[in-house]
Order: C-alpha cells, then sequence, then structure tokens
C-alpha cells in the first residue's frame, strides 16, 4: 500500500489544530498540533487526552476457520480467549524474529479483529489463511479514538447506554455513544486507564466534536509518544524488528510455547536460548530528549543501543527505552552514553518509569 492512500475521517480536525498530518503507516497522521505537547502530556496524565488512532491497521478476520489461522499467525493461544475480551501478541516471522505485536479482539460468531502497526501482520496473515475457510478485509472505514486518562471513565460513561466501569482491562463491547453504535474496548497506549471507541467514518467526527465539547483534549503523536515511553510500551520500528526475538524485546510473556504450532515457533524457541541482549530503561544526565541511535558503553566496551528517547517534563528526567547486554541491564548500572552529538551518563532504570506496578491500567 503506498503512502497516504489511507485516510482518516478525522483529517481535516488535525489540520485544524496545525497537523501537517505526517505519513505513518500509509496514513496522515497528527504527530504534532499548535498545542503544547507538555500540555497534551499533561492532559492524559491528570484528565483525559484523546489520540486519533485510526493509522492503525484494523482487520477483520471472519470464518469457520478464522480462529485456526489467527492461531497460526499469533504468539498467544486464541482459544483461551473469549467472546468479548481481546489479547496483545506478537507476531513473528519463520525465522523467530518479531515481525509485528497486534491486539486481536474476539468479537463472536467467528469473528476477529486484528489491529496492528506497521508490522507484516496483514501479509503474513494471508499466508496462514491460505486454503481456510476464512475471509480477510482491511476496514479503514473504522476508526480508532483512544481517550486515555483518571478523567476518561467519567466523562466517557455519561454519554455511553452501558456502564464502561463494568469493563474488564481488554473486554470491549458493542454500545451506543452519543447515540451511535460503536465498539468500546478498555485497551490504550499510555499507562492510564483508558478506552478506545471503534467508530464508523459516517460518525466518528461528531464523536471526536462531542469529545472535545465535553472536555478531552485532542493529542498529538508527540505527546503518545511520551506517555508510552513512560510507561515502557513498545513502538514497532523502534523497540522491535524481524532482527529481534521476543525475549530479547520483552515480549516473552506473550510467547505460548504450549501451544501446538504457530509461524516461527521452532526458530524462535531456538533463538530463546542464544538472547544478545535485553530491553532496558535508562534516565539520561540531561534535561532533553537524545535522538535515537546512540549507542551505549559499559567499562570501554560497547553494550547497547537507544531506541526510543524522550524526556519527560513530568517525571524531570531524560528517558530512553534501550538494548543493552544482559550484564549492563541490572537497574542502577551506570553506562556512557556515546554519539557525533553527544557524550555523557545514563542510569539504567526498571521500566515501566512510570506507574510501574502498572496499577492505573489494571485498576478495578
Amino acid at each position: 500500500m503506498t503512502a497516504l492512500e489511507r485516510t482518516s475521517a478525522l483529517a481535516a480536525r488535525h489540520t485544524a489544530l496545525g497537523s501537517e498530518l505526517e505519513d505513518w503507516n500509509g496514513m496522515g497522521t497528527a504527530w504534532s498540533y499548535h498545542s503544547d505537547a507538555n500540555d497534551e502530556h499533561d492532559a492524559v496524565r491528570q484528565h483525559a487526552g484523546m489520540f486519533d488512532m485510526s493509522p492503525l491497521k484494523k482487520v477483520w478476520v471472519k470464518g469457520a476457520d478464522a480462529q485456526v489461522a489467527l492461531n497460526h499467525l499469533i504468539t498467544r493461544d486464541l482459544s483461551k480467549v473469549a467472546t468479548g475480551m481481546s489479547v496483545y501478541t506478537a507476531v513473528l516471522t519463520d525465522e523467530g524474529g518479531v515481525a509485528d505485536d497486534a491486539i486481536v479482539a474476539n468479537c463472536g460468531d467467528q469473528a476477529y479483529l486484528l489491529c496492528h502497526g506497521s508490522g507484516s501482520s496483514m501479509e503474513l496473515l494471508q499466508q496462514s489463511a491460505a486454503g481456510l475457510d476464512v475471509t480477510i478485509e482491511l476496514d479503514d472505514g473504522l476508526h480508532d479514538i483512544a481517550v486515555q486518562g483518571p478523567k476518561a471513565l467519567e466523562l466517557l460513561n455519561q454519554h455511553t447506554d452501558l456502564d464502561l466501569s463494568e469493563l474488564a482491562y481488554f473486554e470491549h463491547k458493542v454500545m451506543d455513544l452519543f447515540g451511535y453504535e460503536v465498539r468500546i474496548s478498555r485497551t490504550g497506549y499510555s499507562g492510564e486507564r483508558g478506552y478506545e471507541v471503534f467508530a464508523g467514518a459516517h460518525c466518528v467526527v461528531d464523536i471526536w466534536d462531542q469529545l472535545v465539547a465535553a472536555g478531552v483534549m485532542p493529542c498529538s503523536f508527540t505527546a503518545l509518544d511520551k506517555v508510552r515511553i513512560e510507561a515502557g510500551l513498545l513502538f514497532y520500528g523502534y523497540d522491535m524488528t524481524t532482527e529481534h526475538s521476543p525475549w530479547e524485546v520483552g515480549l516473552g510473556f506473550c510467547v505460548n510455547l504450549a501451544k501446538t504450532n504457530f509461524r516461527g515457533k521452532a526458530a524462535a524457541t531456538e533463538r530463546q536460548q542464544a538472547l544478545q541482549f535485553q530491553a532496558a530503561g535508562i534516565a539520561i544526565a540531561q534535561d532533553v530528549a537524545l535522538e535515537g541511535g546512540e549507542s551505549l558503553w559499559l567499562q570501554g566496551t560497547e553494550v547497547g543501543v537507544i531506541n526510543s528517547p524522550a524526556y519527560s517534563h513530568r517525571l524531570q528526567q531524560s528517558l530512553a527505552l534501550v538494548h543493552v547486554a544482559a550484564n549492563a541491564a541490572q537497574p542502577g548500572t551506570m553506562l556512557e552514553v556515546r554519539s557525533e552529538h553527544y557524550n555523557g551518563m545514563a542510569q539504567v532504570l526498571a521500566t515501566p518509569f512510570y506507574d510501574p506496578d502498572k496499577r492505573l491500567t489494571h485498576a478495578s
């Protein structure tokens, strides 16, 4: 699919807020607004902010063999995911590298919704579905507004016909929001309690406008990068690629080796025994974000690389998600940062940097 072939129905709302609709995943994306990204960051942490996550690819997988096809694609066991629930998963190459990460929702009646980013889930799914009784449809008419923050539940609940407080983490239901039928999932990418609103193109603009009127702040992907790094959440292409095994990037928890078979299982099992590095977090001794790609050194030996940097004005720290050798991954370890433009020191920290026990996202 060529760049910008995909269009969000919310594009005019983003340009009105100052976005130039930079490309991500083939769709014009609000990487910045005229508003300060730090103010957007504050809205998510203190009140409620919303992100247009429609650039994620939403793929309907339906039919008698839908579960079979998806179970071959993903590392989780989809047979254990009940109707109305979702699961976060890795997608592997045949060589056991990370091809993508995704969320799969069991929507009942042999229908599943696969949501993924810029990896190759769609192409690999088509291979996994070959010869099976299954239909696969990319649905760009389905939009995704992620409403995140401590007031998200209260603000949304005033306008739904079901009580969102009853949704468990990763549960989703079809309901009315502002009089429109939507699917709302208790998921997000912020480290806060939040909800994703899946709505059709015919109503998503009005829903966006009514959320703004209700006090939800539109937030850019620059702010999203800040909150997801604070929360230790990975971004495909930066924190994981096909060169990495799931255990090297911290996704071992979503690999079910007890499953009979899935793409890349044999190769991944071998790679589990020969890890080259592991995922970690660092705080850098400066008051701005680094650029990314800087090398990390321990006692004169190169031990890692910076993948996703951000400055958190809320934590008053320059942070980054990194890959480092096992002997350099212990929290408290001091590392040297080297690049053409910066040389300094950094300390390894446990992740997530924010809400390390994940009490906010998992709250009952």
